[in-house]
């Protein structure tokens, strides 16, 4: 069995995450996650205080493991939900979208590990000095917000650069992909487009099948223009906002055509207006299973090619 630092210092059985998926990433996903073996992951998203108690209350009915919290930096809730997370003392804290840092003391002070998602050998010196305790290197292959470098680029610079444990994220679907991480220096990995078709994930069965019936070529990175890229899956709304970038349209009209429509997405299924975030791994995703079968299945698989590598060493 695949045992890592991470194990041990986040107090779960398997060195993996669940990635902090808006309208997604519920506590009960999250508590899903945990009792299977790794981390389950609550989103906040955009979401204010008082929904974020309310999915950390589910959580810890479901489950007496391990859990943690996703902050995207530019909520304009952030203020909030960083004391609420204090408050709530939440055992891990993860963040996106930005630098942490001014949260960060109150965090430690509450006895809540601190992991940023980074981007870049840059931000991972940022927040090694501000004290996290771990940071997740997350490459451009994943879903949603994306930075410029690939995962398997970015994975062993993050590590040159930090004495921090590191956590690979972005383009991992199988236990292939986990096993390539290890090797790159990573300690433990996220991944959020494989649980989206968890049993247990709650977002609509639309956005389910769309990631079922995906093949490579199935996803689309927009944003740029915006200095926001984010990759998602192909359909109408995608197309037609990719279309409208290279187009005369204001930036504050690209903005708004945004609004909403991962909602759209995730709770109503809307496959013509929605916006389906999904990694490049989501061509790899074959059928719905519970969370913990997923966690057994990765690892089992990447154990395997662990062992399998040694033939190559003479």
């Amino acid at each position: 069995m695949i045992q890592t630092p991470i194990c041990d210092l986040l107090g779960i059985q398997y060195p993996i995450l669940q990635g902090g998926m808006a309208w997604i990433a519920d506590g009960k996903l999250a508590a899903a996650v945990s009792e299977g073996g790794g981390l389950g992951i609550i989103s906040a998203m955009n979401a204010d205080a008082d929904y974020l108690k309310g999915q950390i209350e589910i959580a810890r009915s479901l489950t007496d493991k391990p859990f943690g919290v996703n902050l995207m930096l530019m909520s304009p809730y952030a203020d909030a939900i960083a004391k609420t997370i204090a408050d709530e003392k939440v055992p891990v804290v993860t963040t996106g979208a930005g630098n942490p840092a001014k949260y960060m003391d109150a965090w430690i002070g509450a006895g809540i590990k601190v992991l940023p998602v980074v981007a870049s050998v840059g931000m991972t010196k940022l927040v090694t000095r501000a004290g996290a305790t771990a940071v997740i290197a997350e490459g451009g292959e994943s879903g949603g917000h994306v930075g410029e470098l690939t995962t398997l680029c970015l994975v062993p610079q993050v590590v040159d650069a930090t004495d921090l444990p590191v956590i690979a994220a972005g383009g991992i679907g199988d236990g292939r992909g986990i096993a390539a991480t290890f090797l790159l220096g990573a300690q433990g990995v996220q991944l959020g487009t494989r649980f989206l078709v968890a049993t247990e994930c709650g977002v609509h069965q639309n956005y389910k099948n769309k990631v079922l019936k995906a093949n490579d070529i199935s996803t689309i990175t927009t944003g740029k223009r915006l200095g926001h890229p984010v990759r998602s899956l192909k359909n109408a709304f995608s197309k037609a906002y990719f279309k409208a970038e290279y187009s005369d349209i204001s930036d504050e009209e690209l903005e708004a055509m945004g609004t909403g429509a991962l909602r759209l997405a995730a709770v109503e299924g809307d496959e013509k207006r929605g916006c389906f975030l999904a990694g490049q791994i989501a061509a790899m995703v074959k059928k719905e299973q519970p969370a913990a079968e997923i966690i057994r299945e990765l690892f089992t698989e990447a154990e395997t090619v662990l062992n399998g590598a040694k033939k190559w060493v003479k």
